[in-house]
């Protein structure tokens, strides 16, 4: 059964790998023509310029644009950030599906003993935290609210050890390197344990 699912995974990988290239590619030129047209260096009238207005702005940039202006920024960057966004969204679908192809495949293997499975949970929790983590940190450079639904989970999972750590770790400058020393820190907790497992 989880072999099935495993090779199901393999498929759906070795067709969005070329999927996510083609999709970023498209992008990248989309987003040339339409900076190319906002800035003026194409002509706003030539039946090149209407076409990417007509068919491509519609759906691919003028979301991304509203989501701009709502935050203050000028209409000129959507199309890179559409850019920006289509790749990390292609990134994050092919590490997420990688990541649950993995995680079956350690489940098959290691579904034998009990101590095993014992030290596949202690890996999936440990993961979750790490995510979390990463999460927090994305948060912070899009200016994420703790509070915002979207990165509510990853302050709630994570603040019980930041919080404590923080108070003791001191900063550089004004960069906050505790999320970094928690994340070697996990690290290491996990190993301890899995290896107490086993």
């Amino acid at each position: 059964m989880l072999g099935s699912i495993v090779g199901v995974l393999d498929l759906l990988l070795g067709v969005l790998r070329p999927a996510v290239f083609v999709a970023g590619a498209f992008t990248a030129v989309a987003a040339a023509v339409s900076y190319s047209v906002r800035t003026r260096k194409i002509s706003p009238f030539s039946p090149f310029a209407r076409f990417s207005r007509d068919k491509v702005d519609p759906w691919l940039i003028a979301p991304m644009e509203r989501r701009i202006m709502r935050a203050g920024g000028t209409p000129y960057a959507a199309p890179w950030w559409a850019l920006a966004a289509v790749i990390v969204g292609g990134l994050i679908l092919l590490s997420a599906v990688g990541f649950v192809r993995d995680q079956l495949m350690m489940l098959a293997y290691m579904s034998g003993s009990g101590s095993s499975l014992a030290a596949l949970l202690v890996h999936w929790t440990f993961s979750v935290l790490k995510v979390a983590l990463f999460a927090r940190v994305i948060s912070s450079w899009v200016g994420g609210s703790p509070y915002s639904k979207w990165w509510r989970w990853s302050y709630v999972l994570t603040e019980w050890f930041l919080g404590p750590l923080r108070q003791v770790i001191p900063t550089i400058g004004m960069i906050d390197i505790t999320v970094i020393i928690a994340y070697f820190g996990l690290g290491i907790l996990e190993s301890v344990i899995t290896s107490a497992l086993l």
